[in-house]
């Protein structure tokens, strides 16, 4: 980098360049519970034709019409019951951070990569932190939607909103795409082991464990879709480590939106038909998710734990995502440290 540098012709301008940028992406969060903040987030998520690919003639009376009427007042209330109150934000806000933060530290054997973080949906933008990577001296970004498992609502319209600001650049940096990492044996290697270590720690032991995964309108995988297949070859892979029968570890979907048919089976109904037909003992786990956030810590920790002790079980645990920890910083460094072959 120097040797470039000290050939610049010695009335050159200073300029940044030579670097290599890594943009973790999820899928956002509101800047707080406040009626305004969720209407602002559920608006810019709910009008992604990825997440709601409806006529927009047909959806956009409903949305905001209803929806940004009656859901953010819900969605709020349901926010604060997870914030993360010392640092006022939500703690797929502050995972996500730390994820960034952890990993440049990770990095310290590449100078030349300068690590960052972003949010699909709110702040930072995508757009805000490709330009602050730019002005950084990054030549080639490679970005990388937090998502093990592909999804057009998810990983497709992280890579939609990477293009869409490279559209307006006059001097765009190279840009790779992190593809699915549903089978990584790293990936799977942290998930059972954090599935043994929480087990290990409870005084009981669950009669099976569910993986659940956020879900999708069943008419995307009829479309093409491959997520439901790559969910459940993660959860096979999984199984074969952990070294379990089929029946021990089961697959549900979550978090089904609207009144079409989403990927079945439903986590909450299953909780429920399994209490009902005499399964005391449960454990979860939200494999597709890199961090917690409201979908694993109210919907599922709350409300499904909720759900299986009102139909007649006794005990209930939910284990926490990979988050920030040493197995997850190891999935996510390997993933990258694999994609930046070549640049490095």
């Amino acid at each position: 980098m120097s040797a470039i540098v000290n050939h610049l012709p010695a009335e050159h301008p200073k300029v940044n360049f030579g670097k290599v940028g890594v943009l973790l992406v999820n899928l956002g969060t509101p800047d707080g519970t406040d009626y305004t903040s969720m209407r602002r987030y559920l608006k810019e998520f709910l009008s992604d034709k990825r997440v709601i690919e409806w006529s927009r003639l047909f959806w956009y009376p409903i949305l905001y019409g209803i929806v940004l009427n009656t859901r953010p007042g819900k969605v709020g209330k349901a926010y604060a019951e997870i914030w993360n109150k010392d640092l006022n934000e939500s703690y797929l806000r502050t995972y996500t951070r730390n994820q960034a933060e952890k990993m440049a530290v990770s990095f310290a054997d590449l100078p030349n990569v300068v690590v960052d973080w972003a949010m699909r949906y709110g702040q930072p933008s995508i757009k805000s932190r490709i330009d602050a990577l730019q002005k950084a001296g990054c030549e080639k970004i490679l970005l990388f939607p937090l998502y093990p498992q592909y999804a057009a609502a998810t990983t497709a319209t992280v890579n939609d909103e990477a293009f869409k600001a490279l559209l307006k650049m006059r001097w765009q940096p190279a840009l790779r795409t992190v593809p699915q990492y549903s089978d990584d044996p790293v990936y799977i290697d942290a998930l059972a082991n954090s599935i043994e270590s929480h087990l290990a720690s409870l005084d009981w032991e669950p009669e099976l464990v569910l993986t659940s995964f956020h879900g999708i309108p069943k008419s995307y995988f009829m479309k093409g879709d491959p997520y439901h297949c790559q969910c459940y070859k993660t959860a096979r892979l999984l199984r074969d480590r952990l070294g379990w029968p089929k029946e021990k570890l089961m697959v549900t979907f979550q978090s089904r939106f609207g009144p079409e048919e989403w990927l079945q089976p439903y986590t909450d109904k299953t909780v429920e038909k399994l209490a009902k037909d005499g399964v005391k003992r449960i454990a979860v786990i939200n494999p597709g998710f890199v961090s917690d956030c409201l979908e694993t810590l109210e919907e599922i920790a709350g409300e499904a734990g909720e759900i299986f002790h009102h139909a007649g079980g006794e005990k209930f645990t939910h284990i926490p995502c990979l988050n920030d920890s040493p197995d997850g910083m190891r999935v996510l460094e390997n993933v990258v440290r694999r994609e930046l072959q070549g640049w490095v």
